[in-house]
């Protein structure tokens, strides 16, 4: 089948009570639409800020100590990646909620992430990846059109997030936040470019986390989770080759109408998912003869 992709532009100039609409762009590739969300590049306190304490949650040690962040403009996904989309793109659907393509994709790993961003790329010409955990968390903040909710758009939670249950639930369905982006808290975890590392105090400009580590970042909490894992400034992780059905992503790119941008997509071949590769800790698929802690149908075992 001949891939093809089509690019349009939808500039929102209507204002609401804080100024002009971000810009909106819509992407179409085989058959599929999906708008991606200009943020506006600013400065902002990252880490567990003052309104995350509001109804009697509070932040985790790993959201401290709070640091100033400057981000250049970017895009971001209005809504999770769906599984109409990743299956456009890759021609499978690895996710265990379906009947409902509008559904986000989920038990997708960090490194098949890459791949599919990676496709996505080839296909329209533009350097789609993972976003940084600074860019996730200015983003669900509201970027410049921040009101500091405690949620990503509100502090009352089950306006803005699907959250306690025990399904995902179709896209964009409930308020968006304050760049008109869904479900940045609740339904699935979103897969981050980063690997996880404490914080410091010193201010960043367009950070992009540590060069090696364990595990990667996933943010935003999901269908299951408590109020506390919605929190905008809430921190999650995970070995980058678990798959769960409570994990997803959301894409990003510096650029739209410039495919290069400052943060190239990870290029990582990754084979059909299949119950019995192995994988070490850090995501490589092993041979037979491998000795120590490995990745084995999504668990942890130890080899002898």
């Amino acid at each position: 089948m001949k891939k093809t992709m089509s690019l349009i532009v939808a500039v929102f100039a209507g204002l609401t009570a804080l100024g002009q609409q971000p810009i909106v762009k819509q992407i179409t590739v085989n058959g599929v639409s999906f708008n991606m969300v200009q943020v506006e590049g600013g400065r902002f306190n990252m880490g567990g800020t003052c309104e995350q304490f509001t109804n009697n949650l509070s932040p985790e040690d790993d959201e401290y100590p709070i640091h100033v962040v400057a981000l250049d403009d970017y895009y971001i996904g209005e809504t999770e990646v769906t599984q109409r989309l990743w299956e456009a793109v890759m021609g499978n659907n690895p996710s265990g909620f379906t009947g409902d393509l509008d559904l986000p994709v989920e038990r997708v790993m960090w490194i098949e992430c890459q791949t599919f961003v990676s496709e996505l790329s080839e296909l329209t010409g533009i350097s789609f990846r993972l976003p940084t955990e600074a860019e996730w968390e200015y983003a669900a903040r509201g970027g410049r059109y921040s009101q500091n909710y405690l949620f990503s758009g509100s502090n009352d939670l089950d306006e803005v997030a699907w959250h306690s249950g025990d399904v995902t639930h179709t896209v964009g369905q409930l308020k968006p936040n304050e760049l008109g982006l869904y479900d940045m808290s609740g339904n699935v975890f979103e897969w981050c470019q980063d690997w996880k590392a404490d914080y410091d105090m010193f201010p960043a400009e367009n950070p992009t986390g540590p060069e090696d580590g364990e595990n990667r970042i996933r943010r935003g909490g999901s269908w299951g989770g408590s109020p506390n894992g919605q929190r905008v400034s809430y921190r999650n992780y995970e070995l980058p080759n678990i798959r769960w059905n409570y994990i997803g992503m959301r894409l990003a790119a510096s650029s739209i109408d410039d495919p290069n941008t400052s943060i190239a997509p990870i290029e990582i071949s990754t084979p059909e998912p299949e119950s019995n590769i192995r994988y070490n800790v850090i995501g490589q698929p092993i041979g037979k003869d491998y000795k120590g802690i490995i990745i084995e149908d999504g668990k942890k075992v130890v080899v002898k």
